[in-house]
Order: structure tokens, then C-alpha cells, then sequence
């Protein structure tokens, strides 16, 4: 029996995609992305899907004469806004890792809403494969 997959099953292979690309950088990076993934589903229900992305996007490009560009968050945000714009289109978005933030500030309340459902959607899968693939540390909850 063969047919068009689920999109569950889309979800499923688009995370354990992004977590295959994660495994590849350099460092404590991989970590970093399972970890601050593994955090991001509370933080977008606590604060909303911008404030959430807004925070990892801080991490992410961190300021000051010694900071350097975290990968790993830059990849979390780059996965994230890439799966979730795939499935609730927003003309108002770019194609950098400040894809999804620009949608959001640009626009609706209904386009929040679903944008957010499908993000905490596919972080659970990202989550279970951060965790099976060891990218985050099961007793410390980072």
C-alpha cells in the first residue's frame, strides 16, 4: 500500500533531518540545539511563539566585541521557521533565520495561532530525536 505520507510523518523526517544537520557542527553546538529545542515548546507557551523565538535568536546572535554566532541556535530558528512557514505560508516572511520572526510581526492573530500549533508540533518530534541521538542531557534538562 503506498500513498502520500502523513503529515505527521512529514514532521517526523523533516526533524530527524534537522537533527542529522545538528549532529554535524563543531563543539558543544549540537547540545546547545537539543537543549534550547528541548526548552522552546514552555517558553512558546508561556510567552508566545515571538517572545520564544525572540529569546533563542539572542542566544543565537549575541552581541559584544568577543561573541560569536551560535550555529546551533542559528540552526534551531533556520528548522523551525522553515518547517512551520512550509505549513502555515505567510507572504511576509524572508528566508534567513529571521524568517519566522518577520511573519509573525507582520502578521495576524490566525497566522500566530496556527504558526504556533505547528511549531510545538514538530518540536516534539525534534525533541525525540534530540533525545534518542543524545544532543541533550537527559538528568540536567538541558
Amino acid at each position: 500500500m503506498t500513498g502520500r505520507p502523513t503529515v505527521d510523518q512529514q514532521r517526523a523526517k523533516a526533524a530527524w533531518n534537522a537533527i542529522e544537520d545538528a549532529k554535524k557542527l563543531k563543539g558543544d553546538q549540537p547540545k546547545a540545539f537539543g537543549g534550547h529545542a528541548k526548552k522552546l515548546p514552555m517558553r512558546i507557551r508561556a510567552a508566545g511563539l515571538g517572545q520564544a523565538l525572540a529569546f533563542v535568536r539572542a542566544k543565537a546572535h549575541p552581541k559584544g566585541e568577543t561573541a560569536e554566532t551560535k550555529e546551533g541556535m542559528v540552526l534551531l530558528l533556520d528548522v523551525l521557521g522553515s518547517w512551520v512557514l512550509s505549513r502555515v505560508p505567510s507572504p511576509n516572511a524572508g528566508k534567513d533565520d529571521n524568517a519566522l520572526i518577520e511573519a509573525i510581526l507582520n502578521g495576524n492573530s490566525l497566522f500566530l495561532r496556527c504558526a504556533a500549533a505547528e511549531a510545538i508540533a514538530f518540536l516534539e518530534w525534534l525533541n525525540r530525536f534530540a533525545e534518542a541521538e543524545g544532543l541533550v542531557d537527559v538528568n540536567n534538562n538541558v
